[in-house]
């Protein structure tokens, strides 16, 4: 008798999520897409806040240092010609 029952409890509570899912998930759907899309629009306004600069215009954030350029033995430069 307790293996029925305990089949009968199973097949109860798959049937109950089944039903409470069917009626919560659109719920819980539309809020996880709403909180997705806020997210997104609060990343689209700070990557539009930080870009100050006029479209077309260069600009170098650092510059090299000069004394690395100094020390730096770039070698012999050797120009080749092309052999037909």
């Amino acid at each position: 008798m307790g293996l029925l029952k305990t089949i009968f409890f199973i097949v109860l509570f798959y049937y109950a999520f089944k039903f409470v899912a069917k009626l919560f998930a659109p719920f819980l759907l539309n809020k996880v897409a709403s909180t997705m899309q806020q997210k997104a629009a609060e990343q689209f306004g700070k990557q539009q806040a930080k870009s100050t600069v006029k479209e077309g215009e260069t600009i170098i954030d650092k510059a090299p240092r000069k004394e690395a350029q100094s020390k730096k033995n770039v070698g012999e430069y050797i120009d080749f010609e092309e052999i037909d």
